[in-house]
């Protein structure tokens, strides 16, 4: 009787990130040099940006190649031991770098083979490749540097102050749904665009945004908000933990977590579509509320109100949390956000820092007509704050302080956009409010907290969805 011949094993690994037809077409050439194929992800993650090991397991799975797939845990060589495979499947461009490999596998027999040169992508170019060269378009004012001693200095002295500041975010909670599509054409029936949903990815947003971007740039954060009893809530916590937020989210059956989906063709987005409810939340929850938040101000540096209108933040619970954080003497930041919503950001009496849009400032004034900075001063008069930065998309910010800065002796400056190439402009209003008050609580004047917020707000807006910006990538824009 002949002996049946062993199934001959082929092995292939790599990070899978981004799964496009040059891997599918890698794969299938893999699966067909023998019988049973084994294919390692590698126990790698960039970013939170990037999908994490078990999701590219899952991802690979749906493929159906009837292949072994699973999270490298060990390192390579080891891995390359316990299997024994027969061939170790590389691509084309691995050919003339080095490849170690070739002497584990020889002590067994194996072998290496390249996979013939079909069109291949490189995933960090699908993932965007706008993201590649961050900063190449950037914009450097240089005479509002110079200005305000804005200086690489002056600001990396600031920044280091964040690790030992506590910080207190309170405000609606948003999940951001983005939802790619292929566009199909138009509808014969009416005039009505047809898209196929592709792919969806969610990121937190709103006020969990800004405490994730204050606990990212090294403080300790303290996140309070209302949720709804649902899927969203749940993935919010999740996420909240996987950035290190401490929170506390009460729930309110009354309302659905708040969730805003955008629909996204050719990184242009065609539809939005928000479930939420507005109203305000009970006498009885905003005491609960209130009761948390007088057991943590008194030992934090900055109380931040991230005002989406949507019913966190009724009037009363505003006005006691104001007073008890200026007898505690913290730095106060609000904004709130008036654009498919109406707010007022003159209800924030008594706070150091407002960052409305020309639109918001004009709301809250009934002024279409005056200055941008006669409006500027108004709204200072009429809050009482100390500083209002008025932004103005892609025209950047108007800086008024009512203090002259000591450097430039200015009440109001113009501080342009830094990037004029925007990916996504969500999120960049969050930045700017975190990053600029938790300046101000470093001794930061007016001038240089704008320009450390402008920053980070640059930083946000050059990529696709809400991710917290991290201390080392506003030191690496600082360079």
């Amino acid at each position: 009787m002949s002996k049946i011949p062993a199934p001959t094993k082929i092995f292939v690994y790599g990070d899978f990130y981004v799964l496009h037809p040059g891997h599918v077409r890698f794969l299938k050439f893999a699966a067909s040099c023998g019988d049973v194929l084994y294919i390692g992800v590698n126990n790698t993650r960039p970013t939170l940006n990037y999908p994490a090991p078990q999701e590219r397991v899952e991802t690979l799975k749906s493929l159906q190649l009837q292949a072994n797939v699973f999270i490298i845990e060990n390192n390579l060589k080891t891995t390359l031991q316990e299997i024994k495979p027969h061939i170790l499947v590389k691509g084309k461009e691995h050919e003339t770098r080095p490849n170690p490999e070739i002497d584990w596998i020889k002590a067994w027999g194996g072998k290496l083979l390249f996979a013939s040169g079909d069109s291949t992508y490189f995933s960090g170019e699908l993932i965007s490749q706008k993201q590649v060269d961050l900063h190449t378009h950037w914009i450097k004012p240089e005479e509002f540097i110079n200005r305000h001693d804005c200086s690489a200095v002056t600001l990396n002295r600031i920044v280091q102050g964040f690790q030992s500041q506590k910080v207190i975010v309170i405000g609606d909670l948003i999940i951001d749904e983005y939802v790619n599509c292929d566009a199909l054409g138009m509808s014969r029936e009416d005039p009505t665009l047809v898209v196929s949903p592709k792919e969806s990815k969610k990121f937190l947003g709103g006020a969990g945004i800004v405490a994730s971007h204050a606990q990212a740039l090294g403080a300790q954060v303290n996140f309070v908000s209302v949720v709804g009893k649902d899927e969203a809530a749940e993935y919010a916590k999740n996420l909240l933990s996987q950035y290190e937020v401490q929170s506390q989210l009460f729930v309110d059956t009354s309302r659905p977590t708040t969730l805003k989906q955008r629909y996204r063709v050719a990184d242009k987005t065609m539809l939005r579509v928000s479930h939420l409810r507005q109203h305000e939340i009970s006498l009885e929850l905003a005491t609960e509320i209130e009761n948390t938040l007088t057991q943590l101000i008194p030992a934090a540096n900055v109380l931040l109100f991230a005002d989406f209108n949507y019913g966190c933040l009724p009037q009363g619970l505003v006005n006691k949390l104001i007073a008890l954080a200026k007898k505690h003497q913290l730095i106060i930041g609000a904004d709130c956000q008036s654009s498919s919503q109406i707010g007022d950001i003159a209800r924030y009496v008594g706070v150091n820092l407002i960052t409305p849009t020309e639109h918001e400032a004009r709301l809250a004034l009934r002024d279409n007509n005056s200055g941008l900075a006669h409006i500027g001063n108004q709204l200072i008069e009429r809050t009482q704050a100390d500083t209002a930065l008025i932004t103005m998309g892609a025209s950047g910010v108007l800086v008024v302080s009512k203090n002259q800065d000591p450097t430039s002796g200015l009440l109001t400056d113009l501080l342009p956009a830094l990037n004029p190439v925007p990916i996504d402009t969500s999120g960049a209003g969050d930045s700017l409010l975190t990053i600029t008050s938790m300046s101000m609580a470093n001794q930061a004047t007016p001038y240089q907290a704008a320009y450390l917020g402008s920053l980070c707000a640059a930083i946000q807006i050059s990529r696709l969805g809400n991710t917290p910006i991290k201390l080392t990538e506003l030191e690496k824009v600082l360079q």
